[in-house]
């Protein structure tokens, strides 16, 4: 069937009914309640309407926008309070979720996750409206985000057995362990609303931090159900929830100076910003998931197949909309319009449709914004002399976009350094590969490069030069974040900082020493505090 607005405006269903019964809409979740100081409150103040990336069909071929619920617009001062209620929780160190053992902060985490899989269903179904994600990458979302938990729980375990021992050097008696940093703020993307979120969220309250968090403008009410776990699982004040505009509550969190720790994916920009209105930058660690726009070099030797089918899945999963996205291909120009023809055949063999179609592979955009700027960058590269390859490429219906793919890319489009973050694919052509490698040395951004080709001499060289320029580099493979347990980083504007299920937790913590000079009088107290275990700190507990 041939790509048209028509054709995709069909897409969506005409009304509720249409709908299979299992993702039909829930009722409209009209927030009024946050999470401060241990409980659960009611906010009488403005709300943010939450309009659902899916549409109904009207008659006359228009798109009718549904409205899903609303969430509280906190304003500067409530925020505030939400702040001071953790830096009680935290009490300097000395709060009760500080100081509690290891294996007292993982069973409260264990609890709190047994809570959230009850919830699952309702959470999956709000993360397929929301954002528009697929049911089965909503359904994958929240799974991968409970072993994510859980994996992190295992490798605070044996994180502790390897610190639960004394070391003797030089006539010193030391134990080292990690402690927590303070209050962090965490905020999470809405491309991935809740595993990312999760994945700075559970390293730092399981290493003893207190949290504010505030969840991304598109994503919000997905979390919801969330709130009364946190009450259940943790002491009053260790986890407070700020809702509304980013730029009208966060500057004054940050401007106060107690925050310790930022944890923020989102923009370079933004961060940058948020980083310089804190009064003691010495004070603030930062970890942050920034902007990125990867590159793939497809050398002239590449085995196509695999090439195209790594390109496909590295730019177009979950619409493009991911950090760790494909955003720009050089390929050399004695392969290039037979790569493009191929790629562009698959991604015409790409399903467009509803979350809840079975193998759809396209959605609804939940940001009302990117169709017309992709609009905007495809005209401007067509205008500067590049072509849209695939039939029906850059299509769209309101948020429906259908992918194109676009070559030759070259220096002076929107496409060429800007990351589009949706499904359109740049293609530029190159003569020698050390203009792929110029180009990623002349980037603002460091996080990922895939090779393909087959020589391993030439791949050897590459790897050689683009390790000291990225993060991770992929061979013969898309770009990606898993395993979990890989580290996850970026150079430049990329990233701060490290996030996998390993680095999070010290990024989070900060390892600390208790020592003591090795006399008769100074091991008898290490082994009173040990046997009598007086302290959650000093311990030779084993966590099994």
């Amino acid at each position: 069937m041939p790509i048209t607005t028509t054709s995709l405006t069909e897409l969506f269903p005409p009304d509720e009914a249409a709908i299979p019964a299992a993702w039909r809409r829930p009722e409209p979740l009209h927030q009024r309640e946050y999470l401060l100081d241990g409980e659960l409150r009611q906010w009488a103040g403005p709300t943010q309407e939450v309009l659902s990336p899916i549409q109904l069909r009207q008659p006359d071929g228009s798109l009718l926008p549904i409205v899903i619920g609303s969430y509280p617009l906190l304003d500067e001062a409530e925020s505030l309070r939400a702040l001071e209620a953790a830096v009680r929780a935290y009490d300097h160190g000395r709060g009760e979720w500080p100081t509690r053992s290891v294996g007292e902060r993982i069973a409260a985490v264990e609890h709190f996750t047994r809570l959230i899989v009850a919830r699952k269903k309702e959470i999956v179904q709000l993360l397929l409206w929301e954002i528009g994600k697929s049911a089965a990458d909503s359904e994958k979302e929240f799974d991968r985000t409970i072993d994510y938990i859980r994996n992190t729980i295992d490798a605070l375990k044996e994180m502790d057995r390897d610190s639960s021992r004394f070391i003797i050097e030089e006539g010193i008696i030391g134990q080292i362990r990690r402690s927590p940093l303070g209050v962090v703020l965490c905020m999470g993307p809405f491309n991935y609303p809740l595993n990312e979120t999760f994945c700075m969220l559970i390293p730092a309250l399981i290493m003893g931090n207190a949290v504010l968090f505030k969840p991304p403008k598109h994503g919000t009410l997905l979390h919801y159900p969330l709130l009364q776990a946190f009450t259940e699982a943790f002491p009053k004040g260790v986890v407070n929830t700020v809702y509304g505009r980013g730029n009208t509550i966060v500057p004054a969190l940050m401007a106060s100076g107690k925050i310790n720790v930022l944890g923020l994916i989102g923009s370079s920009r933004v961060a940058d910003s948020l980083k310089k209105l804190h009064p003691k930058s010495n004070r603030l660690r930062a970890i942050l998931g920034l902007d990125a726009k990867n590159v793939a070099i497809v050398l002239p030797d590449a085995d196509l197949e695999v090439a195209v089918k790594e390109s496909l899945l590295g730019a177009l999963s979950f619409n493009g909309q991911r950090c760790t996205a494909l955003k720009l291909f050089f390929v050399h120009e004695a392969i290039a319009e037979e790569f493009v023809q191929q790629l562009g055949a698959e991604i015409n063999q790409l399903r467009p449709g509803m979350p809840w179609d079975e193998q759809v592979n396209i959605t609804p955009l939940p940001e009302p914004q990117k169709p017309g700027y992709l609009a905007e960058c495809l005209a401007d590269a067509q205008a500067q002399g590049a072509r849209i390859v695939n039939e029906g490429g850059g299509t769209a219906a309101g948020p429906l976009v259908y992918p194109a793919l676009v070559y030759p890319v070259r220096a002076g489009m929107k496409l060429w350094r800007e990351e589009q973050f949706g499904p359109v694919v740049p293609v530029a052509s190159f003569a020698h590969v050390d203009e792929a490698i110029q180009y990623i040395i002349d980037s603002d951004h460091g996080q990922q490069v895939s090779i393909f080709g087959r020589d391993s001499c030439e791949v050897a060289h590459l790897v050689d030069q683009l390790v000291n320029q990225v993060s991770r580099v992929n061979i013969n493979a898309q770009c990606q974040r898993g395993p979990d347990t890989f580290p996850f980083t970026g150079r430049k504007d990329s990233a701060e900082g490290t996030l996998s299920v390993h680095d999070a937790l010290r990024s989070f913590s900060i390892r600390t020493v208790v020592a003591t000079k090795q006399t008769e009088a100074n091991k008898r107290i290490l082994n009173e505090i040990v046997n009598e275990q007086a302290s959650s700190f000093l311990s030779t507990r084993f966590i099994l």
